[in-house]
């Protein structure tokens, strides 16, 4: 909204105005005055205080400026009366101020005292030096009234607030409906116009300091207002600033008479005491969405909260004690906007100031900035501070040792040197030489002075002397031996900032060579982040290999010279491998420009196909090359990479293909900042930027701003970039460097030249985003592994074994959370070592933002040892004699039972939820053929947050319409668990160590076309007349037709992760089957879940004796134990318990819960009592087997590795490392497998009766090649040589006359793609189609069906 802004001429507007003050303050009789104008002794309704306020304004019209920042929720304005020198323009070297009142509308003492201020201000000025000096130095802002609507409806004398005038109109707390740091705001934001309009001015203005009024104590409390923990009172939360905010504070409580005794003696709290008169809001009580915090976290602004008066709406005959108690507070905590530091940051070429620079102080982590003349304000208190100016494209400088003193700021500028030269000159400024010049205090004004009350130096700008950085000289293409001595070189010319180590070797048995450079260049600095350049994957694309090669000499020559390299090298720890494919380069051969010889390593694979991958199984043998950067990557704890390739001119960024490998965008949680990435190097690189490369071989290819994302381009299973995201912390792009990909020497000077400053300023990227350290709140140690999550972007990093993280992030306001399990040997429980934290960051695009987390544990080890031992008993007594009987006793159920059509039900599933929000979360799964809802509950103690180390149990049921007893059974099991939540212990501990999903009716068209008959198959399929469990596709089954809507969404909750167990409820039959359906000779880990079905089949008081009762069925009259397998009741392709198996790694077991379909209503009661105890059984049973969680020996989880249960069912490990498998009582085999790690095997022993057996894998790092030991492959590649050169001759000489007459089919790969999904395999003399035999085509194929895999 626009402000409304009122100010007037003098000559013309004040006799008007002397008549309406005249109106105005003659109007009561009561009204008293003080000599000074200033009146009492009524309060001002909202048309009252516009008056008075506009008239005030025509009265000093050189020294106010009336306007409203915004509208209330009934279209008041919020007014705001600024009170300086020249108030209608904005000059630097003024402190912005304000005072906020009656934010919460029935607390008035405020919105009175604060109209007595500009009295007072204005009637001053001229008269008293003090007044004078304050608004001659000072921009004041003064709201009387954040909240004109509940004022409004306040009542006078209502001391506690029961006329409800707290609230805004749309019965919001104003003061709970600021973004926090620690939760999510849960407001409407156009509920709540007055916040979102005072947000936008705090962001506008860039107040120094600030009060918030308020009534109801008498106390000043200072930020932070909340905790992470968010205790309710007595649990102290500092800001950075706590002690300076205590400072501050006392400044308005020790002027205060009352305030400052400590003791308001307030009727309702007589026996509260603040101490000296302050408090922590948070000690005090938890205030999440404060405007306190706000101001300070978002704000640039330090705020305090102050508390004026024990009456909320006093009689205004009180107001002029009030007026007198507060004046000289108000006065006293305005004067402090002055104290600290304060200067302006301008630029040492052409001397521009620099606005949005952060003022840093050493010690103390809360910056600020500078506003829009590059002017800051730095509230400090006396002492010496190292302070920092810093801004993207500047290299920053530091002033150590700078002298505060009490009374007026110390003046200290800064003068920064650029990072970029200009087109003709590049200005050095090493670190620590640009101008700075202090000044303690500051020049009064006066009416004769300028408007500035700061006094500008007359100097210009100083003169530095030119640098012209050194560029490399010698420019030609390295071989492995040559490359290898020019590393030697630069390691041993410049150790203090290189490390050269080898991360393995290749297939002949070359280093994998890798430069580091860093200051500190053998070790991980703290805070410093990792980041890494990875060229010549592909061998004969050689351009990304020399530019390295370059650029390592480029950083070496020019450390300490050059300001942005000195920068970088000091605070980036730069790992550059010129070659990842040096046998690939040794074949190669100068002047290729689209050919692939020596494209593929050694034993002639691609290794950018060779990664392991999200959407495709790549059965390839994993190459030593491709092992040796995984390891390595796995090692360090990698922030940035670019991996540079040549073939084309183009920025391509993940992912780099999709689950239908068809050519389409398929863009991963991170694509705005991918983009912003990629855009980073191309827009330096003017040719790549202009998107139309490669005209000569590519007429037709256009890449908008010179990037890509992969999949949109062409898919590529197996690459690098992807396998770096999803696996690592490290963000990943493919650049492509050149149109030709080996060309001539003699060009290289100008792919440097073209690349140099991308180069450059990719490196720089590594520094955007949010960085900081997860440490333990008790002994400030980091903590390792602990996983720092985005709210809104599914995709998570870790921070490296000191507790430091660094996460790249698109500019704007990002939700962060940092959440830690600790690591020792009970680390897969469900209970956090740590409580996690929130905080709100706005992230900038030209600089990091530090964003520490201090973490609170949960539980000692004692604790939570104790823990685990309750709840392995209650296991084991609900499993053992009548624990289970006991508990169905004493859980409340009662109901009337009813059949409920698909609104009834949906009604029930949100009464569900909303009655009981903390426990339960409510959503849509998809809908059905007529558009019906597919509901999903989700019943847990925290149902909104991952909890991997729980078990997770599925209950569906409705599959088939016209079997609707078991959505009724379920509906009832959902409302039993609910309601005893917190009433019965048993069940609140099942549901505390549980997340328990209820679909009550997957077929809710087919639910409303049955009819009440006991064998009636109406309904039995959905709208299309499909029968729904014959529509899921698994291993042996073959889709031929889209699946069904309701098979859609429920596949697709099938194959989320974590699930342990899923139980199915069917009718029309008395009993309980276990996979598969389809007819198998043998089905692996049987025992098991027949033992599944028996659980369920005991606890049932007729099916587990076997006879069905269903004569009239055509089913057998018994059954052993009431358990049979799936496919001996009736075998049947595509159902649902197999694609369980098979796609969802989850044991499902289907119950027939009665011979009738659909029994009639007065049935059900017997059908809930019959199937109670064993529903809840499955809650226990879920519980055992064997469970843990897989890492490596750092602590680090491994997620995706494969736990194989006795040689055959595997189950995956998820987030954090965790998983759960079910396992028939008895002695298992658990293997582990993981890629790059060494195989682990343990043996586990399995009760019927005890919880889980809980392991801990730790895997080693595997140094093997294809599962054999190095030397003996190595030995293996050197005998087989001679016949592989013989080999790639003779392919030579058959594919010579072919390939002269192909095309180039590089587009042709992206127009065929259809033809060939399956796997392309590309020889080292050009793309053959080939299956897994590796055949080649035969010779009658034409250029058409010729492919090529030109891309990375």
């Amino acid at each position: 909204m626009a402000h409304l802004s009122l100010s007037f001429p003098p000559a013309r507007t004040l006799p008007l105005c002397f008549l309406i003050i005249l109106l105005v303050f003659s109007g009561d009789a009561r009204v008293r005055r003080s000599p000074s104008g200033e009146t009492y002794g009524k309060y001002y309704n909202y048309v009252e205080l516009t008056d008075l306020l506009q008239s005030l304004c025509q009265r000093y019209p050189l020294i106010t400026n009336l306007s409203s920042i915004g509208q209330s929720v009934q279209g008041r304005e919020l007014w705001v009366m600024r009170i300086t020198r020249n108030p209608n323009t904005d000059s630097p070297g003024l402190p912005k101020f304000k005072y906020v009142g009656n934010m919460h509308g029935d607390e008035t003492v405020s919105r009175q005292v604060l109209v007595y201020l500009i009295q007072h201000l204005l009637s001053n000025y001229g008269e008293e030096q003090r007044v004078t000096e304050l608004v001659n130095t000072t921009d004041i802002y003064i709201m009387p009234s954040m909240n004109p609507d509940g004022f409004e409806k306040s009542k006078e004398g209502d001391c506690k607030g029961d006329h409800h005038g707290r609230h805004n109109a749309k019965d919001h707390d104003l003061n709970r409906s600021f973004p926090d740091q620690y939760d999510k705001t849960k407001v409407k934001t156009e509920e709540v116009p007055e916040v979102m309009a005072m947000m936008r001015w705090i962001q506008e203005k860039k107040f120094v300091l600030s009060a918030n009024l308020h009534g109801g104590t008498v106390v000043a409390s200072y930020p932070f207002d909340d905790s992470a923990t968010h205790d309710s009172r007595g649990l102290y939360s500092p800001s950075a600033d706590d002690a300076l905010f205590r400072y501050l504070a006392l400044v308005y409580s020790s002027n205060h008479p009352v305030m400052k005794t400590g003791h308001p003696n307030c009727p309702d709290e007589f026996q509260e005491i603040f101490k000296d008169g302050i408090t922590n809001g948070a000690e005090w009580y938890d205030v999440p969405g404060g405007m306190q915090d706000y101001n300070y976290l978002f704000g640039n602004c330090l705020e305090i909260t102050v508390e004026l008066s024990c009456c909320k709406h006093p009689k205004a005959d009180e107001l002029p004690n009030e007026w007198s108690m507060n004046r000289e507070s108000l006065l006293a905590y305005m004067e402090k906007v002055h104290m600290g530091v304060r200067g302006l940051v301008k630029e040492a070429v052409g001397g521009s100031t620099i606005t949005t620079a952060s003022i840093v102080v050493e010690g103390i982590h809360h910056s600020i900035t500078t506003g829009m003349y590059g002017d800051y304000y730095r509230l400090l208190l006396p002492g010496t501070y190292n302070i920092t100016a810093t801004a993207p494209g500047y290299i920053s400088m530091t002033v150590p040792s700078v002298q505060v003193s009490e009374g007026k700021a110390t003046e200290l500028n800064f003068t920064l040197a650029p990072v970029v030269e200009p087109a003709a000159l590049t200005t050095a400024s090493p670190p620590m030489t640009s101008d700075a010049h202090i000044t303690t205090g500051f020049t009064k004004s006066t009416e004769n002075k300028s408007d500035s009350p700061v006094e500008e130096t007359k100097n210009t700008p100083p003169v530095l002397p030119t640098h012209q950085p050194v560029q490399p000289q010698d420019f030609r293409h390295h071989n492995f031996a040559d490359m290898e001595m020019f590393l030697r070189k630069y390691s041993s010319e410049f150790p203090s900032i290189t490390h050269l180590y080898s991360v393995g070797h290749s297939v002949e048995d070359r280093e994998l060579y890798v430069m580091v450079i860093s200051d500190n260049p053998e070790v991980h600095e703290h805070g410093e982040p990792e980041f890494k350049y990875v060229a010549n994957m592909h061998g004969n694309e050689v351009v990304g290999r020399e530019l390295m090669l370059n650029l390592i000499e480029y950083l070496c020559q020019n450390y300490g010279t050059d300001p942005e390299v000195t920068y970088l090298v000091n605070n980036t720890r730069i790992h550059i491998m010129p070659s990842m494919n040096p046998d690939g380069y040794e074949v190669a051969t100068e002047g290729d420009e689209m050919g692939y010889y020596g494209r593929n390593n050694s034993n002639k694979y691609d290794l950018n196909r060779n990664f392991p991958d999200q959407f495709v199984a790549i059965t390839e043998l994993r190459q030593p090359e491709t092992i040796a950067v995984m390891n390595w990557l796995k090692m360090n704890p990698f922030v940035l990479s670019a991996n540079l390739h040549g073939g084309s001119l183009v920025v391509n960024y993940p992912f780099d293909n999709n689950k239908d490998m068809v050519t389409q965008y398929s863009p991963c949680p991170d694509d705005d900042m991918f983009q912003r990435l990629s855009k980073a190097y191309s827009q330096e690189n003017p040719l790549m930027h202009s998107g139309h490369p490669c005209q000569d071989q590519y007429k037709d290819e256009y890449f908008a701003d010179g990037i890509t994302n992969g999949a949109n381009w062409y898919n590529v299973p197996g690459g690098m970039q992807d396998w770096n995201y999803l696996n690592t912390n490290c963000f990943e792009v493919t650049i492509e460097l050149s149109c030709v990909k080996y060309p001539w020497a003699k060009d290289l000077p100008g792919y440097w030249e073209q690349n140099r400053r991308a180069l450059l300023k990719f490196i720089n990227q590594v520094h955007t985003g949010v960085k900081g350290n997860v440490s333990d709140i008790s002994d400030g140690t980091g903590i390792p592994n602990a996983t720092i999550s985005i709210q809104g972007i599914d995709h998570n990093i870790t921070t490296a074994q000191t507790g430091d993280y660094w996460r790249l992030l698109a500019p704007g306001l990002h939700t962060i959370t940092a959440s830690a399990h600790g690591q020792g040997p009970f680390t897969w429980k469900s209970n956090k070592m740590y409580k996690e934290m929130k905080i709100s960051a706005m992230v900038s695009k030209d600089r990091v933002e530090v964003v520490n987390f201090k973490l609170k544990r949960l539980h000692s080890d004692n604790n939570r040892l104790t823990a685990e031992k309750e709840f392995q008993s209650l296991i084991k007594e609900l499993s053992l004699g009548q624990g289970l009987d006991r508990l169905v006793k004493n859980t409340f159920s009662e109901n009337t039972f009813r059949y409920k059509h698909y609104k009834d039900m949906s009604a029930f599933m949100r009464a569900l939820s909303l009655n009981f929000p903390k426990i339960t979360s409510l959503r849509s799964l998809g809908q059905s053929v007529e558009i019906r809802t597919i509901w999903a509950l989700e019943i847990s103690n925290r149902p909104h947050e991952a909890e991997p180390s729980e078990p997770k149990v599925r209950f569906v049921a409705g599959i088939h319409g016209n079997a609707p007893v078991g959505t009724e059974l379920l509906l009832e099991f959902a409302a039993l668990l609910c309601i005893n939540y917190g009433k019965n212990s048993i069940i609140t501990r099942l549901i505390n160590d549980t997340r328990i999903v209820i679909v009550p009716s997957i077929n809710p068209d087919g639910r409303e076309q049955a009819v009440e008959k006991c064998t009636s198959t109406q309904g039995l399929t959905n709208a299309n007349g499909k029968d729904l469990d014959s529509d899921f596709f698994g291993n042996a089954s073959q889709r031929i037709v889209e699946a069904q809507p309701e098979t859609r969404a429920m596949m697709d909750l099938i194959q989320e992760k974590g699930y342990t167990l899923s139980v199915a409820l069917d009718g029309g039959s008395l009993g309980a089957t276990y996979p598969y359906d389809k007819p198998v000779q043998t089905v692996e880990n049987e025992g098991t879940l027949k033992h599944l079905a028996n659980v369920y089949a005991s606890n049932h008081p007729q099916m587990h004796q076997g006879n069905t009762r269903c004569p009239d069925n055509g089913q057998s009259s018994t059954i052993p134990d009431g358990v049979m397998r799936a496919a001996e009741k009736q075998s049947h392709m595509g159902s649902m318990k197999d694609f369980s198996m098979d796609f969802g790694h989850c044991p499902e077991i289907t119950v027939y819960t009665g011979c009738c379909l659909f029994p009639p209503p007065d049935q059900l009661a017997t059908l809930w009592a019959e199937n109670k105890k064993a529903l809840l059984s499955m809650l226990v049973e879920v519980h055992k087997g064997v469970r843990g969680v897989v890492r490596d020996k750092s602590g680090k989880p491994v997620v995706g590795a494969i736990i194989v249960l006795n040689g055959g069912v595997r189950v995956f490990t998820g987030e954090g490392g965790y998983f759960h498998a079910l396992l028939e009582p008895g002695s298992h085999s658990i293997e582990a497998v993981a890629e790059g790690y060494q195989q682990q095997r343990q043996e586990v022993v399995v009760s019927s009766y005890e919880a889980a057996n809980c392991i801990v894998i730790e895997f080693d790092m595997d140094n093997s090649i294809f599962g054999l030991p190095r030397e003996f492959v190595v030995a293996s590649a050197a005998a087989s040589m001679t016949a592989l050169v013989v080999t790639a001759c003779i392919i030579w000489c058959v594919c010579a006359a072919k390939s002269n007459r192909q095309k180039d089919g590089f587009h042709r790969l992206r127009q065929h793609r259809n033809d060939y999904e399956d796997e392309i395999r590309l020889t080292s003399m050009g793309s053959k189609k080939s299956l897994l035999s590796h055949e080649f085509q035969d010779e009658s194929e034409s250029d058409e069906e010729t492919l090529y895999a030109n891309k990375i």
